[in-house]
């Protein structure tokens, strides 16, 4: 699966502290979605684009299936970290 996982927003911290909680936010969304991680996230950018009547129900399932799994991905990416009120993962498809 290629996207890259990107810590934003979280002042003061060394590369090595965020690369960590990055590999621990990809391994947790990785777990949770497995192969259908590259759906998960096209789906989610489709019905923040679109209406709910403009997407099927496997679209609306896929996309709540993302927002949980990025939920648990981030607790997981802020483990140790503390949290930062700006501070959020980025996630990109390459």
């Amino acid at each position: 699966m290629s996207y890259t996982v990107n810590l934003i927003d979280f002042p003061d911290a060394p590369a090595e502290v965020i690369s960590a909680a990055e590999s621990r936010f990809r391994r947790e969304l990785d777990k949770l979605l497995g192969d259908g991680v590259r759906p998960a996230l096209k789906a989610f950018e489709n019905a923040s684009e679109s209406s709910a009547n403009e997407l099927t129900k496997d679209e609306i399932a896929l996309a709540a299936s993302r927002a949980k799994a990025y939920e648990a991905a981030k607790t997981a990416g802020f483990r140790a970290l503390g949290e930062a009120d700006e501070a959020y993962f980025e996630v990109r498809l390459d």
